[in-house]
């Protein structure tokens, strides 16, 4: 990975570099970011320095639940630890055992519909650090689906400005090989589950089809984590850049796509875009895009490149 270099356009017409930093204490960096974490980062802020119990013994630094309503542990480091990686897996193991604890306090911070929708498949762990080791990522890659933890390094430049930077979307290439692998209607879902595919209802033939060229298109516009999720398929960095909706009834047969883009800044089509915001729906994004053919998916990239590379 590449160190990321800013730069401010001085008053000569010149652009000079901003030098990078890292905070003084742990704790500036964490409260900042809990300060703005559904921003930041795509996640609700649950709690801080939240106790682990007598067997676990510890705290995490922040509790969470992202966008997708999969739980979420954060770690803060202000430097390089090697040790923030086993720490995470460690907290990931408490929260899997702490189903009820934490729909408790999901409930008491965002209410009962929040703590119903709770999707316990995948908990993740973000580590926030100013860097990592070689043999961090080598052992978050080997981790896999099993243990999603994400390496997020921040850097801070002058003028407070922040930046968090994604090391890599570690399961990216694990989800992608799920998704695009075509699931068999009378497949059981356990079985489908087992066999590592999305469990999406009985979609047709046509459908897979076309959500082949999608996914191609997307995947195409930049590296994005492919997360499988109960009710849709979600695309992401830090945050969600597209959410895939299937809709395989006969009367409305389409794939809905769900972008992260302002639609103030779309021309919209009636029947192939609209303003979502403030109206309910799977997914995230305020952009809907509804793909009902291979000449939809081609006239929906330009959009799709908008939203990876705002995103």
């Amino acid at each position: 990975m590449s160190d990321l270099k800013v730069f401010r356009l001085g008053a000569d017409g010149q652009d000079v570099e901003l030098r990078s930093s890292t905070v003084a204490l742990e704790v500036q960096l964490q409260r900042r970011v809990e300060a703005s974490m559904e921003a930041m980062l795509g996640i609700r802020f649950l709690a801080s320095e939240y106790p682990t119990g007598p067997w676990h013994r510890g705290r995490v630094d922040s509790l969470g639940l992202d966008e997708n309503g999969v739980p979420v542990v954060i770690e803060f480091k202000k430097g390089n630890d090697s040790g923030v990686v086993s720490q995470a897996v460690s907290y990931l193991t408490w929260l899997k055992s702490s189903h009820h604890e934490f729909e408790a306090l999901v409930r008491e911070r965002l209410g009962s519909e929040a703590a119903e929708s709770i999707d316990w498949r995948a908990p993740r762990a973000l580590c926030i650090a100013a860097g990592f080791s070689h043999h961090d990522r080598v052992a978050v890659g080997d981790l896999g689906r099993a243990w999603p933890i994400e390496l997020v390094r921040y850097r801070i430049f002058d003028g407070g400005l922040l930046s968090l930077q994604l090391v890599e979307p570690v399961s990216a290439a694990v989800s992608q090989a799920a998704v695009r692998r075509p699931t068999t209607p009378s497949m059981p879902a356990a079985a489908a589950e087992a066999a590592e595919l999305p469990v999406v209802g009985d979609v047709p033939e046509c459908l897979r089809d076309l959500y082949g060229e999608l996914d191609e298109a997307l995947t195409a516009a930049g590296e994005l984590e492919v997360v499988v999720l109960k009710h849709y398929i979600a695309y992401k960095r830090l945050l969600n850049v597209a959410s895939v909706v299937f809709r395989p009834s006969p009367s409305h047969r389409a794939l809905l796509v769900y972008l992260r883009l302002d639609p103030d800044t779309v021309e919209l089509e009636e029947g192939f875009t609209r303003d979502v915001r403030g109206i309910g729906h799977l997914g995230t994004g305020d952009l809907k895009v509804r793909i009902a053919s291979s000449a939809d998916v081609e006239k929906a990239v330009p959009l799709i490149r908008r939203a990876v590379e705002e995103s």
